[in-house]
Formats: C-alpha cells, structure tokens, sequence
C-alpha cells in the first residue's frame, strides 16, 4: 500500500496576508512528504476554493503552475492534479503541458482528469459548461487525444465529434515510457468507471469501505465488457488520515473533521450534484 498526500486549502500557508510565505510553505510541505515517504503530492485543479473545503474567496493557486514549482523543489515524489477538468483546457495543450511536466520532473508526472463538476466556477470565468453527457463524450475524447500526443510519432491526428487535431507535434515526448499514468476521477458506476475500464492507469474513489467494494465489483465488471485487465488498473481512495502521538487526541481531530466535512457536503448542492452525476 502506497499513500499520496492532497493538499486542497492554502488558507494556512500564509499569516497576516503575506501571501510571499505560500511558495516556502508548500516547499517545505512537499519537501517533508517526500522524506517521509509518500508516494505522490496533489493539488485540486480548481479556480475558487470549492465549499466541501471552504469559502469561495478563500487562495487558490493555479495546479499546473504549482506542481511545475514543486517539480524543481523535489527529487522523487510523484506530482498530480487531483483532478484536472476536463473542460478548463483544450486536451491538445493539456497533453502538451503533461508531457512538458514529465520532461522537467524527470518522469513524475501522475494525470488526473475528470468531467469536471463545478459549474459556479466554470461560468464565474467564463467557461461554458456543457451538459453531464457532452463532459463525458468530451473525457474520452481527450484522454484518446492526450495518450497520442504522448506515444505517436512523429504527429498527432485526431477527428473527434467535439475536438479536432492535425498533425500536432509534442516534443519532447514524456520521461514515462509508454506513457505518464492517467487517473480518471469520480466513482459513478455507468460513465466513470466505464471510462476508467476502457482508457485509466488508475481510478479514484471515496465513500465507506462497503461502498468501496460495490464500485471495485462494478468496474471489474466494466473491465470484462472492454476486456481490459482488472487488476492493471491502480485503485485509490480519497479520504482524512489524522496522524498524532495521542491517540484519543488523534479520534477527536478525525472526527471533528469528518462533521465539518459532512456539514460542509450537505451545504454544496453543487458538490451533491456532482455526487450525482459521477
């Protein structure tokens, strides 16, 4: 078993809005995963803090841009966007940013993608947000579009219902060999793990572990229909791990935690929905 560390809130690393003290925060944070053993280090690609974690106007960095920084702060640990949505940017030019990544990392990229849920956001930056089937026909697509890019020699051509490229060259191709990995994002049973079946390195889930075990079933069964190696695919879970020397101080933090983030869940119709549509 192997653990990632997600770091979704930069409200604490900065004190009295000095936001010069964010870079050494998240250096030093990274720097310490790294040591401690941790496998990989995410961020969320998000815009505006989403509500399951906190206030809308609350810091938000740009993820791509923060896991280059990390990139040339590290030496071992993976680096991901948990996850990318899909429809923030054309998925030529975020396979051209993946492959770039890989290349200055030295082989560390881990690709998360999703279909993308947050349409406050979307729409606060201008971003059209099509309807929950246009997401998913537009994630297979440019997952098909990222992996060329990544593996085709000497160009890339792809003519999709919804993306066209056309003899697009990205060199230098990616470290990872044949290609960086790709995380599909979100658990819901008929799209995504379809999808994670016919086109994912690795899937991530959350929920209880009974529920854990029904979407493993269900994408082993997805996995029969495509005939795809079930067990080729990395499966991971999101969730709080509350580390302490106290042990009755450590199960009063988790679960004050957990209410927070229960209170928080059922506060976001945005986030329900996207419960919903996964």
């Amino acid at each position: 078993m192997q653990f990632g560390l997600q770091h979704p809130n930069f409200s604490f690393d900065y004190k009295n809005q000095d936001t010069s003290q964010i870079a050494d925060s998240l250096e030093n944070l990274a720097i310490k995963a790294e040591n401690a053993g941790f496998d990989s280090f995410w961020v969320m690609d998000h815009f505006h803090q989403i509500p399951i974690v906190g206030k809308l106007e609350e810091p938000m960095l740009e993820s791509w841009t923060t896991i280059s920084f990390l990139a040339a702060m590290t030496s071992k640990i993976k680096l991901g966007t948990l996850m990318t949505g899909i429809i923030y940017r054309h998925p030529s030019i975020l396979g051209k940013i993946g492959a770039t990544l890989d290349v200055i990392s030295k082989g560390r990229l881990f690709m998360g993608i999703g279909a993308a849920w947050n349409e406050q956001e979307s729409l606060a930056y201008g971003i059209r947000f099509p309807s929950v089937k246009e997401r998913f026909l537009r994630l297979e697509e440019a997952i098909q579009i990222i992996r060329k890019m990544w593996m085709e020699e000497p160009s890339a051509s792809l003519s999709g219902r919804f993306y066209q490229i056309k003899k697009a060259y990205c060199n230098p191709k990616p470290i990872q060999k044949p290609s960086p990995p790709i995380m599909v994002g979100g658990s819901g049973e008929r799209q995504t793990l379809r999808i994670v079946a016919k086109y994912a390195d690795a899937c991530n889930l959350f929920g209880s572990a009974e529920t854990i075990k029904r979407k493993l079933t269900i994408l082993k069964e997805h996995c029969t229909s495509v005939g795809r190696d079930y067990g080729s695919i990395l499966k991971t879970k999101l969730g709080i791990v509350v580390l302490d020397d106290d042990r009755e101080k450590a199960r009063k933090e988790y679960s004050r935690l957990a209410g927070e983030y229960q209170k928080n869940r059922l506060t976001s119709l945005q986030y329900t929905e996207h419960q919903k549509m996964y």
